[in-house]
């Protein structure tokens, strides 16, 4: 239940993105919701080779070249899926950063565990 809830957190991110940055469009919720699936498995499954390939770099610019890999997956989900498009790379890095932080306020809000 847990996942589900988040990747619907991480749709309505999606979703006021267009409403933050112009260059960022989503037309329905429906084309949110398999942008946040494909973007959460791109994240799970090719995130971690590319920081692993760009460690160096990451390491050069202490860690702010992740920013740049978030925008590009970004950005590289917004350019084969219909409905959800970024506009330039830094559209997708600017995007990417609010998207993350739009996404851990929800999820902070909705998903706390008291104990």
């Amino acid at each position: 239940m847990r996942l589900v809830i988040t990747w619907l957190i991480n749709a309505l991110a999606l979703l006021a993105l267009p409403y933050i940055f112009p260059s960022i469009h989503v037309d329905s919720f429906v084309t949110a919701l398999v942008a946040a699936l494909v973007l959460g498995l791109i994240n799970a499954l090719i995130r971690p080779v590319l920081v692993l390939l760009t460690l160096p770099v990451t390491l050069l610019t202490l860690g702010l070249f992740i920013f740049v890999i978030n925008g590009l997956l970004l950005w590289f989900v917004g350019s084969f899926i219909h409905g959800f498009t970024v506009d330039g790379f830094w559209a997708g890095v600017f995007g990417a950063i609010v998207y993350s932080l739009i996404s851990w306020a929800l999820s902070s809000l909705i998903l706390s565990r008291k104990e």
